[in-house]
């Protein structure tokens, strides 16, 4: 699949800090590869989205709107009732919030861990706050750039109140570590049904590097780690939730049933249907 590189690759003027553009298609898209070169306001309108990111995974439907760091993400876009879907996306620079963070004079905090992805309610302020973007998409670029910094600091001091900083913060923090990365992927997506080229991307890896890099942390190959939390997580509801194996295997990630019995019997001596009983 095509990895797409935005803002880049929508014709904007990559040199600016802060961009808008009103976003519509009426095809939807699945685990699309995405390089966020920007962090990003996604303010969905129509449709449903699910994004993932190294340390997070998030769905909404258009009463919601994201806050995306740049980096690596899978994106999923489906279609509203009416085969639309748009988003307003608000495109700004780590200066920009670093800019923001000094001139409201916010007191540094240390973050013990920090989210890639947040969604937000909208209410009526934040309604008409999209509003005010889309028109703005329409004017001149030179009156959108005197404006458009502006905007930003209204809508990140309204989140601050309402909110918190955790998501401001969050932005902010150099995310270069690889090992830090890898396991952040791996923790965050070991129940996804992601290939291992899509995790490798989430890590901004090779496939081979991916592969040699998590034989050295966890001393097993991919497959066979995924696997086995999977069996176990398939474990975990034959007997505490009392699924059927029926309603288990495509949720672990197998695609029919008979090789999801192989393997789990495979593993624990017996049949999911005996453990189900038991």
């Amino acid at each position: 699949m095509h990895t797409i590189t935005i803002p880049d690759e929508l014709n904007l003027e990559n040199s600016l800090a802060v961009q808008v553009f009103d976003y519509s298609s009426s095809k939807g898209v699945s685990k699309q590869q995405i390089i966020l070169n920007q962090n990003t306001f996604s303010f969905l309108i129509e449709g449903t989205k699910e994004v993932i990111f190294d340390n997070s995974t998030l769905s909404i439907d258009d009463s919601q709107f994201l806050v995306m760091k740049s980096g690596n993400c899978l994106m999923t876009e489906k279609l509203s009732e009416v085969s639309n879907y748009r988003s307003v996306l608000l495109f700004f620079s780590n200066e920009m919030v670093s800019k923001f963070i000094r001139k409201i004079e916010l007191e540094k905090i240390e973050l013990k861990e920090y989210q890639s992805v947040f969604a937000f309610e909208y209410d009526e302020f934040l309604k008409r706050f999209v509003e005010s973007l889309v028109d703005l998409s329409k004017l001149s670029k030179n009156l959108q750039n005197k404006i458009l910094e502006v905007k930003l600091e209204e809508i990140m001091l309204y989140l601050v109140e309402k909110h918190g900083t955790d998501f401001l913060y969050s932005l902010s923090v150099n995310a270069d570590n690889t090992t830090q990365k890898l396991i952040q992927v791996i923790e965050n997506s070991h129940l996804n049904k992601l290939t291992l080229k899509e995790l490798a991307f989430l890590c901004n890896m090779s496939v081979s590097t991916f592969k040699r890099e998590f034989e050295k942390h966890y001393s097993e190959s991919p497959i066979k780690w995924f696997q086995n939390k999977r069996l176990e997580f398939a474990h975990f509801l034959l007997q505490q939730k009392q699924k059927n194996p029926s309603e288990v295997y495509f949720e672990v990630g197998y695609e029919n049933l008979s090789s999801f019995t192989q393997a789990y019997k495979s593993k624990y001596g017996v049949t999911p249907k005996h453990h189900q009983k038991n």
